[in-house]
């Protein structure tokens, strides 16, 4: 018997059929053949899944809180000479350097809350899209300090900026997520579907 696209079937020891798909490593087992923890297993994954963007959301807020915090007090965060020689380049000299860290300070402290409490959440978006765009500008602004001889390899500062293509792609998921429910909240508008 074929079902789908799968190729065979067997009688299982419980006497229950089973059918096995042809794709390798699919197969479905009756429930009661399932062992628990790969049910559990197969439990949490949905729920990280379900929750994904929240927790990347909330990660992402938590990083930035804290390196906010960091700037604003003086000489702590490793970050600050590279933050103030690109800002100074990005602004053509136009803000004067003590007035740099604690304004980017704040402006990451408040990605963080934004991030960590998703009030105004499309806006907080914004705004840390286009920070990290400053951010990366410095491995071209800076090309001596973020990289060696001319050469594919980051220095150390390089390595500190490159890294944050991890927190990039985390926010596209958390955009994504929140483009999405907006999208879905406006179908159920247009056809009268409101939750009341």
């Amino acid at each position: 018997m074929t079902v789908g696209n799968t190729s065979e079937s067997r009688v299982s020891a419980s006497g229950q059929r089973v059918l096995t798909r042809r794709t390798t490593g699919a197969h479905v087992r009756p429930r009661a053949q399932r062992r628990p923890l790969s049910g559990a297993a197969d439990n949490m994954a949905v729920r990280i899944t379900v929750r994904g963007p929240l927790l990347l959301r909330i990660s992402v807020g938590v990083v930035f809180l804290w390196f906010g915090v960091l700037k604003l007090f003086p000489n702590i965060s490793p970050a600050e000479g590279v933050a103030v020689r690109t800002t100074t380049k990005l602004t053509f000299g136009l803000l004067p350097q003590d007035f740099i860290v604690p304004l980017l300070a704040l402006l990451e402290t408040a990605i963080g809350i934004g991030l960590v409490t998703g009030l105004l959440l499309r806006l907080t978006l914004v705004v840390f899209f286009g920070h990290m765009a400053g951010v990366f500008s410095a491995l071209f602004l800076l090309h001596d300090e973020m990289w060696r001889d001319g050469l594919p390899v980051p220095t150390m500062e390089g390595q500190y900026i490159l890294k944050n293509v991890v927190l990039v792609a985390a926010c596209l998921i958390v955009a994504a997520d929140e483009w999405n429910r907006r999208t879905a909240y406006r179908i159920r508008m247009a056809h009268g579907l409101t939750d009341r």
